[in-house]
């Protein structure tokens, strides 16, 4: 085999295009094109970075009687899995489902207190002929409930994505045909994901605006309805990043750069760290300030707060992860 036809064969089996690997090689399309149909031949730099960049001795490149691909010493290529495009779309369309139900797991968290304060709210306005013990009773038991789902759907969810896990842990290559696709996808979905973190954004930015406006009025029904209101669109803001940025680190998963070191995938970042804990401090601060002050009925504030903070705080760990990659 020729040194065109093992440049083709390598560069396939990566899901590299022609202007991919021209990229990684730091040469024009043209030049790989000349390569590949034997017009040219690579100067001995371009070998060795060839050799480098595919993981394979140099002999194997320019021996043509070697037809078996011989790998460096200490590569990893004989031990990295490869992804099939039945295993990306199974992945992608589980990932899809998983954004979906993440959402609502999360969107149940932070509305698990309405149904609290809506009858803490009414039976103090004696709008509904409950005891203040009876009506918190029957609210904490459903934030109790609504939180226990919203459990039990992540853990449902983890479950059924567990067979992918070594994408977020290991180096991977992908099948011939994988990059495309994937590329494909994500490009298809790039309207929509900027759809829906514009609509998440401006519906975090203007749910305070109801409860401000109903301060104009003295109706406590309606004040309670305000805040009902605000958290529950708050909720929905949070339900859109997710359903965006989950399928969106979807297709960026299956796009790993081949460059990046096993050992930086298996050590946890600060982000997945911190994503981990965030959501049940503030349920932890929920409950210890509702039973501290017992007064439920204004200390659902934390959950909306809780909502946009975590949205910023994941917009700075993503800028500090960019930081110390480059």
């Amino acid at each position: 085999m020729i040194l065109a036809d093992k440049i083709i064969n390598l560069r396939k089996k990566n899901g590299w295009s022609q202007e991919e690997f021209a990229n990684k090689m730091n040469v024009s399309r043209q030049a790989v094109s000349k390569w590949e149909g034997s017009q040219t031949v690579p100067d001995v730099d371009k070998i060795l970075q060839m050799s480098e960049l595919f993981g394979v001795t140099t002999d194997y490149l320019l021996k043509d009687e070697i037809e078996d691909e011989q790998f460096c010493e200490g590569s990893d290529e004989t031990v990295l899995r490869k992804v099939t495009l039945a295993q990306a779309n199974n992945y992608l369309d589980l990932r899809l489902k998983a954004s979906k139900s993440l959402a609502a797991a999360v969107f149940l968290c932070i509305n698990s207190p309405l149904i609290l304060i809506a009858l803490t709210g009414l039976s103090e306005d004696k709008i509904i002929p409950l005891s203040e013990n009876i009506s918190g009773a029957i609210g904490f038991g459903a934030l109790l409930l609504m939180v226990a789902i919203a459990v039990a759907i992540f853990i449902f969810t983890g479950m059924k994505n567990s067979p992918f896990e070594f994408l977020q842990k290991e180096l991977f290559e992908t099948e011939y045909g994988v990059t495309g696709l994937v590329k494909e996808k994500m490009k298809s979905y790039r309207d929509n994901y900027i759809k829906l973190n514009v609509v998440g954004a401006c519906m975090c930015v203007i749910a305070p605006a109801v409860l401000i406006i109903s301060g104009f009025s003295e109706n406590a029904l309606i004040t309670l309805l305000a805040l009902c209101a605000t958290n529950f669109i708050v909720s929905c803001g949070v339900a859109c990043f997710i359903i965006a940025g989950v399928r969106w680190e979807s297709f960026k998963k299956l796009l790993q750069e081949s460059e990046d070191s096993v050992k930086q995938k298996k050590k946890p970042t600060l982000k997945s760290t911190i994503s981990k804990v965030y959501w049940l401090v503030i349920a932890a601060v929920y409950i210890a300030w509702g039973f501290i002050e017992m007064n439920w009925y204004t200390n659902w504030i934390v959950w909306p707060v809780g909502a946009i903070l975590y949205a910023a705080l994941t917009a700075v760990l993503n800028l500090v992860e960019t930081k110390k990659e480059q």
